[in-house]
C-alpha cells in the first residue's frame, strides 16, 4: 500500500490550492478527485465567480480577501494563466438591505475605499442599470471576478510541477482512521494510507462525512446568459467589462440577485443568476434540465435592474451549492479525529477564497494551526 503525508479527498477548487499548497511545502502529497480538473459537475465552473472585499455577509472575512487576492496574483504568476480580473464592483439596495448596509460596515471597518452612490449617480454612472429610487450602491473599485475553471486547472498544473501526484477520475469509496493515528482511503482503484486527510468534497460531502450529520443543505442553483438589447444611448460597450462591474442588489425584499459584465463578447451574454433560490437535491440526482418557466423567472427580475437585458437567452447552466444553516464555511479539524481536515460547506459564496482556503489547510494539516483566524468556521459549532 502506498503511504504519503497528506492525501486530500477531492481536488477541485479548494483540495487542488491545498494540494498546492502543500506540495510547495515539500509534503508527499496524493490528491484523489472523480472528475477531471475544471469539470463542470460541482460548484466550481461557469467561466467567472465574483470577488470582492466589501463583504456583507461578515467583516471577518475581509482578512481573508486580503490574502486571497495575493495568493491569487502569486498563482497566476506560477501558472501564467489569467485568474482574477478587477472591472468593480457594485452592492445595491435600499438602506436597509444587508447587500448594502453590511457592505458598507464591512468597508468602513476595515478601511477599504468605496464610494456610495445614490439611484440617479448609478443610473448615470452604469446606463445599463435602472435602480428603485430610494436604492443606493457601494462601489468598490477593488472587486472584478476570478475564473474557476481556469483556477482549478492552474493549481492542478502547479501543485503537480511541485512534485504532488494527482489521481482523477478516480472515485474515493470510504475513508477510515487507523490505531496508529493516520488514514486510509479506499477508492475504486486502489487503497493508501497517509498520516493526514484532507476531507474536501464540495457537494458530496454528506457521501464522505456521514457520521457528522452535517446540516448541509445541498441546493440545485442556475446562472443564465442573457443577451442585452443595445441601443445609441447603452452600446454593448456599456454591457462589457471595460466599462461594466460585478454586482449585487436587492431592494425592498425583492430576491438578491448577482451578476457580471459581458466578458465574451457581443455573442457571449451578460451572466446572472439568484444567489439564495435554489432547490434541495443531491450531487448525484441534480436536474440539470432548465426549465422554461425558471428562465421565464430569471428574465423577469433581472429587467428590474436591467431594463434592456430583453433579448434572447444564450444558456443557462446548473450548478451546486452546500449551504450551512448561518452560510459560514466548515473548515476545521475533524471533531472526532484532528488527522482529518474539513473543507466543505462554502455556501455559495467560498470561491473567492480558494487560494487561501489552500494555505490554512496546509497550515492545519503539517502545523496544527493557522494564523488566520476561522473560528468562524468551526466544523463543531453544529454539534447538539
Amino acid at each position: 500500500m502506498q503511504h504519503f503525508d497528506v492525501i486530500i479527498l477531492g481536488t477541485g477548487s479548494m483540495g487542488g490550492a491545498a494540494a498546492n499548497a502543500l506540495a510547495g511545502r515539500g509534503a508527499r502529497v496524493l490528491g484523489l478527485e472523480a472528475y477531471e480538473p475544471g469539470h463542470d459537475q460541482g460548484s466550481a465552473h461557469g467561466g467567472t465567480r465574483i470577488i470582492r472585499q466589501s463583504y456583507f455577509e461578515s467583516p471577518d472575512y475581509v482578512p481573508l480577501l486580503r490574502r486571497s487576492y495575493e495568493l491569487f496574483r502569486e498563482l497566476e504568476e506560477e501558472s501564467g494563466r489569467s485568474l482574477m480580473q478587477l472591472c468593480g464592483g457594485i452592492y445595491i439596495g435600499d438602506p436597509a438591505s444587508i447587500t448594502f448596509s453590511g457592505s458598507k460596515i464591512a468597508a468602513e471597518q476595515h478601511g477599504l475605499d468605496h464610494e456610495i452612490l445614490t439611484a440617479d449617480q448609478i443610473r448615470a454612472r452604469f446606463p445599463t442599470m435602472d435602480p428603485a429610487d430610494d436604492a443606493l450602491g457601494l462601489y468598490e473599485a477593488n472587486a472584478g471576478y476570478v475564473r474557476p475553471e481556469e483556477t482549478t486547472i492552474a493549481n492542478a498544473e502547479v501543485a503537480a510541477g511541485k512534485g504532488a501526484t494527482l489521481h482523477f477520475h478516480e472515485k474515493v469509496t470510504s475513508w477510515t482512521t487507523t490505531p496508529g493515528g493516520g488514514v486510509e482511503v479506499t477508492t475504486d482503484a486502489a487503497t493508501y494510507g497517509a498520516d493526514r486527510l484532507i476531507v474536501s468534497p464540495g457537494a458530496w460531502a454528506p457521501v464522505m462525512l456521514p457520521e457528522l450529520r452535517l446540516p448541509l443543505q445541498i441546493d440545485r442553483m442556475i446562472f443564465y446568459w442573457f443577451s442585452p438589447q443595445t441601443t445609441p444611448a447603452v452600446p454593448f460597450s456599456a454591457w462589457s467589462e471595460e466599462n461594466h462591474p460585478v454586482y449585487i442588489e436587492e431592494t425592498h425584499g425583492n430576491g438578491q440577485i448577482y451578476g457580471f459584465p459581458a466578458t465574451d463578447g457581443p455573442d457571449g451574454g451578460f451572466k446572472l443568476g439568484f444567489f439564495r433560490r435554489g432547490t434541495p437535491t443531491t450531487a448525484d440526482t441534480i436536474d440539470r434540465t432548465v426549465y422554461d418557466s425558471e428562465i421565464s423567472d430569471m428574465r423577469d427580475r433581472a429587467v428590474q435592474l436591467f431594463p434592456g437585458l430583453t433579448g434572447p437567452l444564450v444558456q443557462a447552466k446548473t450548478c451546486l451549492y452546500s449551504v450551512t444553516p448561518d452560510e459560514h464555511f466548515i473548515v476545521g479539524p475533524h471533531p472526532d479525529h484532528p488527522q482529518v481536515i474539513l473543507a466543505c460547506g462554502f455556501s455559495g459564496h467560498g470561491f473567492k477564497f480558494v487560494p487561501v482556503i489552500g494555505e490554512i489547510l496546509a497550515d492545519l494539516t503539517l502545523d496544527g494551526t493557522t494564523r488566520h483566524e476561522i473560528s468562524l468556521f468551526d466544523p463543531g459549532r453544529f454539534r447538539p
